[in-house]
């Protein structure tokens, strides 16, 4: 349903993983606590290996999904496109450029790393695109909202599968 609570002890990615939920549908609970007195890459970090092991064990053999998953999504002046492949096969295109990379305290180049760490623990190809886009923090929101709904889309059951993997291959 999109319903979600959480404290990570980083507003910012807060924020995003609220919007992540709402967009894409997802029931999630997340408390974290992290080094955050020294900086918060270890925090999102690991909240992405967090998010790749359960997305990982929630899909299970991965039979019936749709496999694929895209969104283009917009927020004001950001627009974000985010494409995946729940095929078992982790790869990260991040082509996201912005010249002011802070939205507060917070340095968005972080994003990244959330979703390196997420696709290595899930087994997902993801390609994200800032299409257009300067002030950081509507291009992340822009990039989580985009996500959500294209993994709504791929894990979406398709019932012309009849419980088959999604491969010709047989397997994921």
């Amino acid at each position: 349903r999109g319903l979600s609570e959480i404290n990570t002890g980083v507003p910012f990615i807060d924020h995003m993983l609220d919007l992540m939920a709402a967009h894409g549908f997802m029931d999630i609970k997340v408390i974290a606590k992290g080094d955050t007195e020294i900086d918060y890459h270890h925090t999102v970090e690991d909240l992405g290996i967090c998010f790749g092991d359960v997305l990982t064990k929630a899909l299970g053999e991965r039979k019936g999904i749709r496999r694929y998953g895209h969104a283009i999504v917009p927020m004001d002046e950001s627009l974000a496109c985010v494409v995946i492949d729940i095929c078992n096969r982790p790869y990260l295109a991040y082509r996201v450029s912005l010249k002011n990379k802070k939205t507060g305290n917070f340095d968005t180049s972080l994003i990244k790393e959330f979703f390196r760490a997420l696709v290595n623990h899930s087994g997902i190809t993801m390609h994200i695109d800032l299409l257009s886009g300067k002030d950081p923090h509507h291009a992340s929101e822009a990039i989580f909202k985009a996500f959500g709904r294209a993994l709504d889309m791929a894990v979406t059951i398709e019932k012309r599968l009849q419980g088959e993997v999604p491969s010709t291959k047989g397997m994921l």
